[in-house]
């Protein structure tokens, strides 16, 4: 369907109208199917993205600038996302030793058991999201996309 239909309108708009608004549109499609998959486990997706972060540190703790400087949306508040995930004994928060001022947060066993039974389950939606594309066109939307950014 294309984006004028979706958003059912009659107007012409120029081309650099249309691409942002369909990327937009597009990119709010993306976000319920993602969120209808984390829904049962209460996880919202910055939740998702720290504890996908603390998993990449590989047993290192990270600090609250670096899980910011690395999240997809960097307007979360990491403070209060990272303190839902304490709650949730997902993460832990330790004093740094060697820097009282420096607080680390490392991802617990826990933490690590929902990611592995969300990675597949993770998996299939994002296949099933991207089924009408190509592996080639996946390639040049991603270089697309990367283009746009820089």
């Amino acid at each position: 369907m294309d984006i004028e239909t979706a958003i059912k309108t009659i107007h012409k708009m120029a081309i650099s109208t249309k691409t942002v608004i369909n990327v937009m549109y597009t990119s709010r499609y993306i976000e319920e199917a993602v969120n209808t998959v984390l829904k049962p486990y209460d996880l919202t997706i910055p939740q998702y993205n720290v504890l996908r972060i603390l998993r990449g540190q590989k047993g290192k703790p990270a600090n609250l600038s670096t899980i910011q400087e690395r999240m997809v949306d960097r307007n979360s508040n990491t403070t209060r996302l990272v303190d839902k995930l304490i709650r949730k004994g997902w993460v832990k928060r330790s004093v740094c030793e060697t820097n009282r001022r420096k607080v680390e947060i490392i991802i617990t066993q826990r933490g690590l058991d929902v990611l592995k039974e969300l990675d597949p389950i993770t998996e299939d939606n994002n296949s099933m999201i991207l089924k009408n594309l190509s592996e080639d066109q996946l390639v040049l939307l991603n270089q697309l996309l990367d283009t746009l950014r820089t």
